[in-house]
């Protein structure tokens, strides 16, 4: 059972009320007036760097001390660091060191890549990703990690590498599965199996790029700026990944830390699969009225949410 952007409680797998949203609550109300925004514009006081991964440079932004607890916040496949722009002056604003980078490949971080790595491969992989996220958290100190889509994936594999990273682990719209995970999409997903890593990619972004995702013209413009500067490769690769996605669930059900799942009502993956993967893992579970992205659409709601979870972290 779920409702609404109310964060589940404490406890592992604990569930919450049905009912819906109250009216006055404060978080739903900014997000009911978000508008259109332009998301090339980055928050008053964000800081722009870059972090030398072993892949590469990372395109990254920051708010806050960088001395008090930090938040690392790993955008997906096709995304980037400002799919988090809204929530970091809410979590700076809290006390926490807000980070957020471009995964290899993508966006700002394009010249990234299994090239850059020594010795070099030919092909991006869960190591490489795994590899730059633990480097980050290697240098935040512990974090609160926030693995959104296809870096769902990547936070969990650091996390079973490297617990002593990790403050909190939240799954953001991650594929609920292991293997083929594109077989549980939404009306498609019978035709995943029949279908190459290049073409699943070429089909994925010819969707977003015609906007099957309902997104308002200011995302789009932002959306389709990005796709100018993210490679082909990389989108090919992570994509191919998800095809093969380990299953981590007994895994993460033993990890001793706080958990949770995240996703939007609208989310490319059944609610139903959703809710399974966090009680199969002892994740508190919390939805919001919007699509695959909460941190665009939501953000004020999933950010309030993370910071009850990060009080229970201690």
């Amino acid at each position: 059972m779920v409702i609404r952007g109310r964060f589940a409680g404490r406890g592992p797998g604990a569930r919450l009320r049905t009912e819906p949203a109250a009216p006055a609550d404060p978080a739903a109300a900014r997000d009911a007036q978000l508008g259109d925004i332009d998301w090339s514009a980055l928050p008053a006081g964000c800081v722009s760097s870059r972090f030398p991964a072993p892949s590469g440079s990372l395109a990254a932004i920051s708010m806050g001390d960088a001395g008090s607890p930090a938040v690392v916040l790993v955008p997906g496949a096709m995304g980037s660091k400002e799919d988090f722009s809204l929530m970091l002056p809410e979590l700076a604003a809290a006390g926490y060191f807000a980070f957020s980078f471009d995964l290899a490949g993508q966006y700002e971080s394009a010249d990234a890549g299994p090239e850059q790595l020594r010795p070099p491969r030919d092909r991006y992989d869960y190591e490489l990703f795994t590899g730059d996220l633990i480097s980050v958290l290697t240098a935040c100190g512990p974090a609160h990690v926030v693995g959104y889509s296809f870096a769902g994936i990547v936070a969990q594999l650091a996390l079973l590498q490297r617990p002593d990273l990790f403050r909190s682990i939240t799954l953001l719209g991650c594929p609920p599965g292991g293997g083929q995970s594109f077989r549980g999409v939404s009306r498609i997903g019978w035709a995943a199996p029949f279908v190459g890593d290049r073409i699943s990619a070429d089909l994925i972004v010819w969707g977003v790029q015609r906007n099957f995702i309902g997104a308002s013209p200011g995302r789009m413009a932002f959306v389709s700026h990005r796709f100018t500067r993210t490679r082909k490769d990389s989108i090919r690769d992570m994509v191919g990944l998800m095809r093969h996605a380990p299953d981590l669930r007994a895994d993460l059900r033993a990890a001793r830390l706080p958990k949770f799942v995240a996703v939007g009502e609208h989310d490319v993956w059944p609610l139903r699969l959703h809710r399974e993967f966090a009680a199969g893992i002892g994740a508190s579970f919390a939805s919001y009225g919007s699509g695959h992205s909460p941190s665009e659409e939501s953000p004020y709601q999933f950010t309030r949410d993370l910071l009850h979870l990060f009080n229970s972290a201690g």
